[in-house]
């Protein structure tokens, strides 16, 4: 991984921050965009701006090549069966509320079971939440170790015959527990539940075969993998999209329309209402295309490297505590003894590092690690081992002015 050279194609990583130079740790939350994204927006905006899929005109045909030959790219870049199967949305958020409105409230009912982590984001939780009252289900959570793991044998005993619906995460935004999601999938389809992975936080960072994983539905976000924010995908079973009904309607998704009945569109069409986020389909292309030059492997393997060399750094420091499993994958949520996360995030900021503090969407998990909120440095392929060492100097210094004896 050459990453100077690959630091060269992202130009806000040249920039400083209060006179000093970005150290951008802040990936879990958004990446950043390398050039060749950047200029695939602008040449949009410059050479074909237009609608898609509605007018015959030459700017109307180019804009559409570009916005389904992005589907194709996502669809390999997932390996999944068909473009069919890719609906573009506004994120992961988006993506689980359709699954969770779209199929889980049509198909749930009282007695049912939706079993989900203690480690979720809101994004995969609330949802459920909200669909089990309404349709009386009840909402259950699989057992959590100690290191922040899940432990096969207590998924087994939590997904019972009652159980419809299992969703997890595949790595945690908080604690970067790597989920075993094909095994947990393997489990849910013995029972007859369907299996909702949220891969907000493993699409970006390590390959994603959604059908070795025997996922039924998976979400992700471009902006997480160097594509624009706004756009996102919803993967699904061709047959379970086939069989659920559209959240929202009206635009494009339509087949026939008379004054009291309508019907809809083929898929992937059918789930997307509206006119879409055009540029950040086309965006997220070429982050596939940027991504895939790397490879997905090459970077899996780069981001353990620093994970590993964070944890190590970190532990090593007095009064700092590190959440979640030492194997994990790349972020590092951590809090310093007696300093609000927010003070850290602040004296941190100062040096020109930028890392997030807070509850991180992920309230009840907070609760589980007993505390109200961390600070969490997250890394990506563009970050170095020397940024981890400044990133270590940073908290030094944060307990120096803070008051701490280092």
């Amino acid at each position: 991984m050459d990453v100077q050279t690959i630091r060269k194609d992202f130009p806000i990583l040249g920039r400083e921050v209060n006179g000093h130079p970005l150290v951008y740790l802040d990936n879990a939350a958004t990446s950043q965009k390398p050039n060749s994204v950047i200029q695939k927006l602008v040449d949009y905006y410059q050479n074909y701006n237009s609608n898609v899929h509605r007018g015959v005109h030459t700017l109307g045909t180019l804009a559409t090549e570009q916005f389904e030959e992005a589907r194709e790219k996502i669809r390999r870049f997932i390996h999944a069966k068909s473009t069919k199967e890719i609906i573009y949305t506004r994120g992961t958020t988006d993506s689980l509320n359709i699954v969770a409105y779209g199929y889980g409230r049509v198909n749930l009912t009282a007695g049912d079971e939706i079993v989900i982590s203690p480690m979720e984001h809101h994004a995969n939780l609330i949802p459920w939440q909200q669909v089990a009252q309404v349709t009386g289900a009840e909402l259950k959570y699989f057992p959590m170790k100690p290191d922040g793991m899940l432990d096969l044998d207590d998924v087994r005993k939590t997904i019972t015959d009652k159980t419809k619906i299992v969703a997890c995460t595949e790595v945690s935004n908080v604690l970067g527990t790597v989920n075993p999601v094909k095994e947990i999938a393997a489990i849910a389809h013995e029972k007859g539940a369907i299996m909702v992975v949220d891969g907000a936080q493993s699409t970006p960072h390590m390959p994603v075969d959604v059908q070795d994983m025997d996922a039924d539905f998976f979400a992700f976000s471009g902006h997480k993998m160097l594509g624009p924010t706004g756009i996102g995908v919803l993967y699904g079973r061709q047959e379970l999209l086939e069989a659920m009904e559209p959240v929202q309607t009206g635009g494009e998704m339509i087949d026939e329309v008379d004054f009291h009945s309508a019907t809809w569109a083929e898929l992937p069409w059918k789930l997307e209402a509206g006119t879409p986020h055009i540029s950040g389909a086309i965006g997220l292309g070429a982050a596939v295309d940027y991504l895939e030059n790397i490879g997905m492997e090459a970077i899996n393997r780069y981001e353990t490297e620093l994970a590993d060399a964070a944890y190590e750094k970190l532990k090593e420091l007095d009064g700092v505590t590190v959440y979640g499993p030492k194997h994990r994958a790349g972020l590092v949520s951590f809090n310093i003894d007696g300093i609000h996360p927010h003070d850290v995030s602040t004296a941190l900021d100062a040096d020109g590092i930028a890392v997030r503090a807070g509850h991180h969407c992920a309230q009840p998990l907070m609760r589980w690690l007993k505390c109200e909120s961390t600070v969490r440095a997250s890394f990506y392929f563009y970050n170095s081992l020397d940024e981890i060492e400044t990133l270590a100097k940073g908290i030094k210094d944060a307990k120096e002015f803070f008051g701490h004896v280092i």
